[in-house]
């Protein structure tokens, strides 16, 4: 039986090595939410955000701010890039959600792939696209039956020799390429997944608005990795690569996978909250609801929930994360539900959020280039230091 999603008062004061009275001021600080226990005189409160807490530098305990700055703590670094405040997104100053309202995926590359304030001299998409990569075109039949992402990390490394491995657009033309399984063309990424699942006008625009609001996110796993990686000097395509490799794990890029499953059981029958009941008691990380950095709730989900038809967001999954965990859905679940209700194979949400983010992956390598290696200490929690053989 896996641990508690939610704990009392008693253990999360353990956890955090302090007295109630403390563990209330951290809920009035907005450190921490206090949800509804068995009666109106108990709270719970969530296992994950008294872990993260206790990680924080908030009584400068030793060895807990490097700690800390791994986990949703302080910023690990300056970027002019995204900012995540009072529960909006902003690229560049500009607010996410009113780019999604009419911007295009090319539009916020613009605007993230700029160095400083002014636009670049040459418009990065004003090129015609790199040609079919014959090598490519042939293992990509291997792949026929992949995930997008096994293919796209498969066929992504697959190019001539004297490929340009740092041209922005050609690398995002590329990525489609090879998560659509089709030849790379310069029309707007939104429009190239238009054609490829055969959508009409009204989900087309749904699909552009959410390939924007998936652009980037601050310094999130797959984008520090691309940062990581184009710090050693390795060109902007190795970054893309490493930005794929973190896509890989249930907590970020194949969260929506998860959420599938939990659909696909409530689809065939089963009852909501008997479903997220069975996960949350048998330890299975939940995704799809709540976000660390949004309080009141993830302002992508809210965005592209506002525009699909109640009956396509599985109210009753939505009503059992409210009850049981305090939360509200993030933009796996939204991407989950954008794909149900167009119609769009499989796989097809991760593959939305791994088109977006790509042009915050270069935007990231493109800012870090220039700054340096990535290179930080570890806080030594082992064996201390003695003499081989000694006693």
């Amino acid at each position: 039986m896996g641990m508690a999603i939610l704990i009392p008062a008693e253990e999360a004061c353990a956890q955090l090595g302090v007295t109630r009275q403390t563990l209330y001021s951290y809920v009035s600080r907005g450190l921490l939410r206090a949800l509804p226990g068995a009666d109106h005189r108990t709270r719970l409160y969530r296992r994950a955000e008294v872990e993260r807490l206790a990680r924080r530098p908030l009584r400068r305990r030793s060895g807990q701010a490097a700690r800390g700055a791994l986990d949703f703590g302080p910023p690990l670094m300056e970027s002019a890039l995204s900012l995540i405040e009072n529960g909006r997104l902003y690229f560049r100053g500009v607010d996410a959600a009113q780019l999604a309202a009419g911007a295009s995926l090319e539009d916020v590359a613009r605007l993230l792939w700029r160095g400083g304030h002014e636009p670049p001299a040459q418009d990065p998409f004003s090129a015609p696209a790199p040609a079919g990569h014959p090598l490519r075109r042939g293992a990509a039949k291997s792949f026929a039956a992949a995930t997008p992402l096994q293919r796209a990390l498969a066929l992504f490394s697959l190019a001539p020799a004297d490929a340009d491995g740092n041209d922005p657009a050609g690398l995002l033309w590329e990525m489609a390429a090879v998560l659509l399984d089709r030849e790379p063309s310069a029309a707007p990424l939104h429009q190239q997944c238009a054609r490829a699942w055969k959508l009409d006008r009204s989900a087309e625009d749904l699909l552009r608005g959410a390939l924007v609001l998936c652009a980037d996110h601050e310094l999130n796993a797959s984008s520090f990795a691309a940062r990581v990686v184009a710090s050693t000097g390795a060109s902007l395509r190795e970054a893309l690569r490493g930005g794929l490799a973190a896509m890989s794990g249930p907590r970020h890029g194949q969260a929506t996978s998860l959420i599938e499953a939990m659909w696909a059981e409530t689809d065939a029958g089963s009852d909501a909250a008997s479903v997220l009941s069975r996960h949350v008691q048998g330890g299975v990380y939940v995704a799809g609801f709540g976000h660390p950095l949004y309080r009141d709730g993830d302002p992508r989900a809210a965005w592209i929930l506002s525009r699909l038809p109640a009956a396509a967001c599985n109210q009753r999954l939505q009503a059992a994360a409210a009850t049981q965990l305090g939360e509200v859905p993030n933009v796996d679940f939204a991407l989950t539900a954008l794909r149900r209700h167009l119609g769009l194979p499989p796989g097809s949400a991760f593959l939305i959020f791994c088109l977006g983010r790509s042009v915050g992956w270069i935007a990231h390598a493109l800012e870090q280039r220039p700054r340096g290696l990535i290179r930080p200490r570890a806080v030594y929690v082992g064996e201390p230091p003695h003499e081989a053989g000694a006693a």
